[in-house]
């Protein structure tokens, strides 16, 4: 039996969307068993919707809620029973408990991974890594979307096996390892860019590395995971979130502005469906923190349920993959023995 623990209260749809979620993994795999923290009788009254194996769900009440106003290091420490970190001890005080969801404060949650759970040996510094879909209907990894602002170019080593190790278990056939610049010659780049690259380069076949990436093909699916910073991650993250979200209110706009044009939106419907189906990058879950002790999947803070189920699934699959002992193999074959 895989058991996972859920942040029943975290994000901004809970409790609702979360339980929601959690009931349809608990139907899709009878392998899996889920902790679910927060508020008892709320939790309670919603999982009471629902038709599902019982042995399979455990309610922990847990009586307060982490915010996004709250200053992630003191909620972690003062705010011990809130629903992230009775989840948080609860993983760690359990062997069995693989690893942990949330849709919480990415703060809180991130500064949870690295107090409660601690980093991988060898670990320089943990990397988030969603997954976005791409144009050829495959996705991309992106690490680091947000873990580290400063990075060294060893941090971007580590991002690399991390992040090729992440995307085996989750049915990607020798990922291929770009790393995120402003050209795609081998000498473009910043010094630490031009550094990471010689490194990355270097691991030999120990990943697929195809060179560098600019910006504007990371959905072009001719990659499958993107080594950056966190700082330039986030930004080229958020920044195809907000490109896509645009295009598709444009189109709307212009369909709406004339009456031909809503006669052929009616032809393209089924064909504006599959696009809105295929990027949406909710269906792919959350991102996961590679480099923990445990494994851990950050939902989006608006998850609904299917991201939710989306997430648990995430972590199911790695626990199956064995992407933790994965992780450790692959940085003892570069000597790493101590954290810095």
């Amino acid at each position: 039996m895989i058991k996972v623990v859920v942040d029943g209260f975290g994000g901004d749809n809970a409790p609702v969307e979360v339980v929601k979620g959690v009931v349809s993994a608990i139907n899709e795999n009878s392998d899996l068993h889920i902790v679910i923290t927060g508020k008892e009788d709320a939790l309670n009254d919603e999982l009471a919707k629902y038709t599902y194996n019982k042995e399979q769900v455990t309610v922990l009440h847990a009586e307060s809620v982490i915010t996004n106003d709250d200053v992630p290091t003191t909620a972690i420490r003062t705010k011990k029973d809130s629903s992230l970190v009775v989840a948080f001890d609860y993983a760690k005080a359990n062997d069995d408990c693989v690893g942990l969801v949330s849709a919480g404060s990415t703060g809180a949650v991130l500064t949870g991974a690295f107090m409660k759970f601690g980093r991988l040996k060898g670990i320089h510094r943990p990397a988030l890594c969603p997954i976005l879909p791409t144009k050829t209907g495959g996705v991309v990894g992106l690490c680091d979307s947000g873990a580290n602002m400063d990075c060294k170019p060893e941090y971007l080593e580590q991002f690399a096996l991390m992040g090729s190790a992440y995307l085996k278990t989750i049915g990607v056939e020798n990922p291929r390892v770009g790393l995120l610049n402003v050209g795609t010659e081998d000498h473009k780049g910043d010094t630490r860019t031009k550094e990471s690259f010689e490194l990355i380069k270097n691991l030999g076949d120990k990943i697929n590395f195809v060179g560098n990436m600019e910006a504007r093909d990371l959905l072009s699916g001719d990659y499958d995971l993107i080594v950056t910073d966190g700082f330039a991650g986030n930004v080229l993250l958020k920044s195809t979130e907000g490109a896509i979200k645009n295009l598709l209110s444009i189109l709307k706009t212009e369909i709406k502005a004339s009456f031909w044009s809503k006669i052929g939106a009616l032809f393209m419907k089924k064909a504006f469906g599959n696009i809105k189906s295929k990027m949406d990058y909710n269906r792919h879950g959350g991102a996961v923190l590679l480099g923990c002790k445990k494994l851990l999947v950050k939902g989006h803070g608006s998850s609904k349920d299917t991201s939710i189920y989306a997430c648990i699934n995430q972590v199911y699959k790695m626990s199956k993959g064995n992407l933790v002992e994965n992780i450790a193999k692959e940085l003892e074959t570069l000597g790493l023995d101590d954290n810095e």
